[in-house]
C-alpha cells in the first residue's frame, strides 16, 4: 500500500496591520499595570481617621517560692 501524496496548504501573505497589534497590546497592560499600582499606592496611603491608641503596661515579676531541699552528691573513690 501506499499513501497519497498530500501537498502543502498555500500561506497567506503576511498581513500589515500586524504590526501595530502588538505593540498596541503592550501599551494596554503597562496602562492597566500602572493604574493598579496608582490603586494600591492609594489604598495603602489611607490612613484610618479614628487614630492610633498606645497602651503601656509594666509587668511586675512573681515571687519564686523557695526550694525544698537541696541535695549534695559527691563521689568517693
Amino acid at each position: 500500500m501506499s499513501t497519497p501524496l498530500t501537498t502543502r496548504p498555500e500561506r497567506r501573505p503576511p498581513r500589515k496591520h500586524r504590526g501595530w497589534v502588538r505593540p498596541l497590546i503592550w501599551l494596554i497592560a503597562i496602562v492597566a499595570v500602572f493604574a493598579v499600582g496608582l490603586a494600591l499606592g492609594g489604598a495603602l496611603h489611607d490612613n484610618p481617621t479614628g487614630g492610633t491608641q498606645t497602651l503601656v503596661r509594666t509587668l511586675k515579676p512573681l515571687a519564686v517560692p523557695p526550694a525544698r531541699e537541696t541535695v549534695t552528691v559527691t563521689r568517693s573513690k
